[in-house]
């Protein structure tokens, strides 16, 4: 009864998903702007049918009213192909006089063989090919072009109800193949090209085939090197008249000024040429008896296979095994193909928190989730805009009808609420949630740069705790400068440059004065763009595995550095920030613990610094990790406390020993009474909870009373020194003297 019950429920809970699909479906339309719709032959065919069923009533009733609309595209093509035989016998009766069985035979094979068309991969009707091509083009060479045509037009009806394609597509078909058929006729009429019964045999008594009819006559004259030459002109002929009336048609239905198309491959052009030259050898097999041309059905099926077999190539390019959605290629390719003047938007989406479920229920229960979201994806997104996944958990749609970033930021909108709703796996309903960066596309801008600004974008969002964010032009540290000082620094990390250095400035005990600890600080002293700061070094590489790499030479220095002044009978704690990335790795409390063992530093002299915007990733790896460092003895600080997303759930649950008090608050403290008051309130917070509170940014003597006063417990800051290298802060150490704040009457201690 149990199972019954929560089947019942998740088959609601669907059909609840279906219906509120079509409505965001229908709401994201309403966003977009009145924009020209776009070209119909360029995106619609990288959608692959996901084989979604019908979500409700008026979804059948859709599909009836196109079962109706086929039968009515049946009846008129049919006609239309009637039609245009008799006024192809109307206007030339003698063509079509006393044609032999050979052509009866041919006719029959070309309405059969377009039964099953080749679709070749792309959006343009000429990726479609015919094998009915090899046969009318045998009949031009040999019986000229009104019966051709006639065969063609039949042939592209068979082939149009086969691919239920509209009256329109069908009729461009066949205007595309009476074309080409024209073209190749134009080329045998100018120089007498003819492969008909008098050259190959086709009638008792012509040249080849012995007057009796009993068989070939050895010796005797047929098709000559000229004929073949000139076969392949008409060839020729034929597959550029046809690709010259694809291009106009689709220049003079698309938007007025031209487009720039990618280079397509080159297995279409191949199966049409190889189809139209089997025209002749299939003339010279009906020499022998006309009951052999079947045989050429064999062959056909391998131009099929050839066919297929690059389509599946080309589809194993362009879309995603996993989800059967487009892949990053056919991104780039949908962006290289627009229209300057139409502006679009490329809204970058990236699971939140996926990684929980992998942990929780297995890759497998992943892999299908991101399958459902892919699904639920293609639902909401129409269909003149492209869907992708980019890979892992990333996910990408370019919208084609996009007005500016307001117009942008709602289809984004609508995109996240679709991805709030429950996916229902394995009869428990998963909540998920997408960051989305956006980038918008107007002028020339090329793939890869609005993929990087959609990424950066999307870290954007990430870092502020916001689901949407727009790539403006205060974005200048995801230029190419940037990413120019990233790969700087990865190459100096792998060389072990001397230019990266650390930086140490002290902490004071505001009570006793005393030094108790320092803060490393990161340096690069760049040779061409001179020092290059901690913020700058962590904003470019935290995003990237190089933040790894960094974090590493970081550990390594300062534990070094810890056993020295162990050594020199002079231990002092050092703190070190460490990022979400290093956080996340999960074997950090590994590279620690072994440092620590190599260095033969006590546990605890090493402080670890984490901020709060690292909790909010993924909170429970995090815990984890602080978890084994602390058991290690390996203290650890709350980093920027109250900037971030304050919650005293991190305290409680965090294995913490201090919280720093972010400098923005500790600067104002002497002018404004709200950051005084912040301060005052985390001090004792801290306190209650057995944590010592730390103060950044103690830059005058005000600061450091008001301080004192608030019984924070340790202060850091320009008041009491500058970072400075260890060889700097062993002279400093030695000149210091505690100073208490009760002890100084006026002005600056003399130590400063």
């Amino acid at each position: 009864m149990r199972m019954d019950t929560m089947r019942m429920e998740t088959a609601r809970m669907e059909t609840a998903r279906m219906e509120t699909a079509r409505m965001d479906a229908m709401r994201l339309e309403t966003a977009r702007t009145d924009a020209p719709p776009p070209d119909v032959t360029r995106l619609d065919i990288m959608r692959p049918d996901l084989g979604r069923p019908a979500a409700s009533p008026a979804a059948a009733g859709e599909a009836a009213r196109a079962e109706t609309r086929h039968r009515r595209t049946i009846v008129v093509t049919s006609i239309g192909a009637i039609a245009g035989g008799l006024i192809l016998w109307a206007a030339d009766p003698g063509a079509f006089a006393g044609l032999p069985a050979a052509f009866w035979v041919m006719a029959v094979l070309a309405l059969i063989a377009d039964a099953r068309p080749y679709l070749v991969p792309g959006r343009r009707a000429s990726a479609i090919i015919l094998p009915s091509i090899c046969f009318t083009f045998a009949i031009l060479l040999a019986w000229g072009g009104p019966p051709a045509l006639a065969v063609q037009l039949a042939a592209v009806t068979v082939a149009g109800v086969r691919l239920r394609h509209s009256v329109r597509r069908t009729v461009h078909l066949a205007l595309q193949h009476a074309v080409a058929l024209g073209a190749a006729a134009a080329v045998a009429g100018l120089t007498a090209l003819r492969i008909g019964p008098a050259e190959v045999g086709l009638v008792s008594g012509g040249p080849g085939l012995a007057p009796d009819g009993s068989g070939i006559v050895a010796g005797t004259a047929g098709p000559s090197w000229r004929d073949a030459a000139l076969t392949c002109a008409a060839a020729a002929a034929w597959i550029a008249a046809r690709y010259a009336v694809a291009a106009c048609v689709r220049r003079w239905t698309a938007d007025s000024k031209p487009r720039t198309y990618r280079r397509r491959g080159h297995a279409d052009l191949l199966a049409t040429a190889a189809l139209l030259l089997l025209g002749p050898i299939l003339l010279v097999a009906a020499v022998v008896s006309p009951a052999l041309l079947p045989l050429a059905l064999l062959a056909l099926h391998a131009v099929h296979r050839m066919v297929r077999w690059a389509g599946e190539s080309e589809r194993a390019a362009r879309f995603d095994a996993l989800t059967g959605l487009p892949n990053r290629r056919a991104l780039q390719a949908a962006i290289a193909d627009r229209c300057p003047d139409r502006r679009r938007a490329l809204l970058l989406l990236d699971l939140d928190q996926f990684r929980t479920v992998n942990d929780a229920l297995g890759h497998g229960a992943g892999d299908r989730l991101l399958a459902r979201v892919a699904d639920r994806l293609a639902t909401v997104v129409p269909a003149h805009d492209l869907v992708v996944r980019l890979g892992g958990d990333e996910f990408a749609v370019l919208a084609t009808r996009v007005e500016g970033p307001a117009s942008a930021r709602r289809i984004a909108q609508h995109l996240g609420e679709a991805l709030s709703r429950p996916f229902p796996l394995d009869g428990m309903p998963v909540e998920l949630s997408a960051s989305i960066g956006i980038s918008l596309q107007s002028g020339r801008r090329d793939a890869g740069t609005l993929l990087r600004e959609a990424e950066a974008a999307m870290y954007e969002a990430k870092q502020r705790g916001d689901q949407v964010a727009v790539h403006g032009p205060d974005a200048a540290h995801h230029s190419p400068d940037r990413l120019a000082l990233l790969a700087e620094l990865r190459t100096a990390l792998r060389e072990n440059d001397d230019g990266i250095t650390l930086f140490y400035q002290p902490q004071i005990a505001i009570a006793t004065g005393e030094v108790i600890g320092v803060e490393a600080l990161l340096r690069w002293c760049h040779p061409r763009r001179g020092t290059v700061g901690p913020e700058e070094l962590l904003r470019v590489a935290e995003p990237t595995p190089v933040m790894r790499m960094l974090t590493a030479r970081v550990l390594e220095e300062v534990i070094a550095q810890l056993a020295l002044w162990c050594a020199e009978d002079r231990p002092l704690r050092a703190a070190v920030n460490v990022s979400a990335r290093d956080l996340h790795s999960g074997d950090i409390a590994d590279r620690v613990g072994a440092l620590l063992q190599r260095y033969a530093v006590p546990a605890e002299l090493l402080q670890l610094e984490i901020t709060e915007s690292a909790l909010m990733v993924d909170p429970f790896r995090v815990l984890e990790t602080a978890t084994r460092l602390s058991r290690m003895g390996v203290a650890i600080s709350l980093d920027d406390f109250g900037t971030g997303y304050s919650s005293l759930q991190h305290l409680r649950r965090l294995p913490l020993s201090e919280v720093k008090i972010d400098r923005s608050f500790v600067l104002g403290m002497a002018t404004d009474r709200g950051d005084a008051a912040i301060v005052r309130s985390v001090v004792a917070l801290a306190d209650s909870l057995g944590l010592r509170a730390v103060a950044e940014g103690v830059e005058d003597e005000a600061t450091w009373r008001l301080l004192a006063a608030a019984g924070c417990h340790t202060a850091q800051g320009w008041f009491h020194a500058r970072p400075m290298p260890a060889a700097d802060l062993a002279e400093w150490l030695a000149r210091y003297r505690p100073v208490q704040p009760r002890k100084i009457e006026s002005g600056k201690p003399s130590n400063q």
